[in-house]
């Protein structure tokens, strides 16, 4: 396979990017939200629960990972096991949840920076959903998206060395406040070990999915990973493993360093119990800071991760193959990242409420996806067995079965009348115009190309030795 892309990076790149990735903002804004709703040992139970979910379907990925290293990661795996068509859905749904992403931390930035550094906004522009969109809040995301697109833009090793450093400062911090934890923490605090029992903790189980969101960059860039193929799989297991330590670990800080009442008060209940465990609020300044870092670490996994599905679509000539151009020099998907960067850019301007609507209608995107690519693992187990999987997954059906059964249950919670349900008709509305614009931009590529892309050639037949 003649790649346009460079191996730039090394296995700990691609180990701090999927973990950056995954370690947000959520976990300072929303371990409160955990605690109250569940309790101490319900919220570890949900986390536990919810890493195991995770991992058989990172399990999924990581033999996919290795033996199809091709750039676009699950659109690709979904291509070769099933029809172009299939596989465009499969693209457009990751996409759809990386898109939300981005454009959400692009609001949530100065969202945050108004904490750290409390300021009266001038501008006032208009009124989205109760929410005051102003021209000096804009500028803060607006700001942050024209810095990331142009590191992303020259090359993703610099991409990549921020992203190590900024997930080093947030495990750091992590570290420090369980640290305050076990030396100032009080005990008794973890009592409840309960809150509303089985429904407290199921509130929690139906947040982690989303949490980790991220492992699956790690495939997308899999063409410019130096390193064995092997090894791609086995640091895609490791990041999902990481991650749900560290979650348990703020599950634990934060529950010993509030008592019950402030849990409930609290805005921010990470960067409070911080604060308390070392008697100052610089502590919980500090914290605040490594939640800044999750913010850009999230954003800019997602940019590399999206930028290389945009690539890989128009490379298979179901986009428009603008989205396919690489630059000469610096051997990025440049045309993509411009793309992501103006989403951002602009996303400001729809205010917080917005934003919130395209996050949770992207979560759709992203468990369906999941949900292609784990019944993609078993359609190649059967039709491909001798294809070559560096890094195999033992009992793979078993394996394959049960992240479809979990997929397609998460997939039911955003149905009307469950708990995650989708509001209608706001995010709902969102849904049908992302999926309305892929059958738009499909039916235009096949009318125009004809059946001879998108016909049956390229799907596996069983007696394939291998995938080229």
């Amino acid at each position: 396979m003649n790649s346009q892309f460079k191996k730039s990076m090394n296995i700990f790149d691609v180990l701090f990017l999927a973990i950056g990735a995954m370690l947000g903002w959520g976990w300072v804004v929303l371990s409160g939200v955990w605690i109250s709703e569940a309790g101490f040992l319900g919220s570890i139970i949900a986390f536990l629960l919810g890493g195991i979910l995770v991992v058989f379907i990172g399990l999924t990925y990581a033999e996919l990972a290795s033996a199809i290293p091709e750039t676009g990661g699950g659109f690709i795996f979904v291509k070769k096991a099933f029809s172009p068509g299939i596989a465009f859905i499969s693209g457009w749904s990751v996409l759809f949840g990386y898109v939300s992403v981005i454009t959400f931390e692009a609001v949530a930035l100065p969202t945050v920076i108004d904490y750290v550094i409390p300021f009266e906004h001038k501008g006032l522009l208009w009124n989205i959903a109760g929410w005051d969109v102003y021209i000096t809040w804009i500028l803060i995301g607006s700001i942050g998206s024209i810095l990331l697109t142009s590191l992303n833009y020259f090359g993703v090793k610099p991409a990549a060395i921020m992203q190590t450093v900024f997930t080093i400062f947030i495990v750091g911090v992590g570290l420090l406040l369980v640290c305050g934890a076990g030396i100032n923490g009080d005990f008794t605090h973890l009592n409840p070990l309960f809150s509303h029992g089985a429904t407290g903790t199921m509130s929690v189980l139906i947040m982690i999915p989303f949490l980790f969101v991220g492992f699956d960059v790690i495939p997308q860039i899999a063409e410019e990973v130096n390193a064995p193929s092997k090894k791609i799989g086995g640091i895609l297991i490791i990041s999902i493993i990481a991650s749900v330590i560290f979650y348990l670990l703020i599950v634990f800080g934060v529950s010993t360093g509030l008592t019950s009442k402030e849990l409930q008060t609290s805005e921010l209940a990470t960067a409070d119990a911080m604060a308390n465990l070392f008697g100052n609020d610089a502590f919980g300044l500090l914290l605040v800071l490594g939640g800044v870092a999750g913010i850009i670490t999230s954003w800019n996994a997602f940019i590399i991760g999206g930028s290389r599905i945009l690539y890989a679509m128009a490379k298979n000539n179901m986009i428009p193959k603008w989205f396919s151009y690489i630059h000469p020099k610096y051997k990025t998907p440049t045309h993509g990242i411009l793309f992501l960067g103006i989403l951002a850019f602009v996303a400001p301007l729809l205010g917080r409420p917005a934003l919130v609507w395209i996050v949770d209608a992207g979560g759709v995107g992203v468990v369906l996806g999941y949900l292609l690519v784990a019944i993609s693992f078993l359609k190649l187990r059967k039709v491909a067995p001798d294809l070559e999987r560096p890094y195999r997954v033992k009992s793979g059906k078993a394996v394959g079965i049960i992240a479809i059964i979990l997929s397609i249950g998460f997939i039911i919670i955003y149905m009307p009348g469950m708990p995650s349900s989708l509001v209608w008709p706001n995010e709902w509305f969102i849904v049908f115009i992302w999926y309305g614009i892929a059958i738009v931009l499909y039916v235009i590529k096949s009318t125009a190309k004809g059946d001879v892309k998108y016909g049956k050639n390229e799907n596996i037949q069983s007696s394939d030795k291998s995938i080229n």
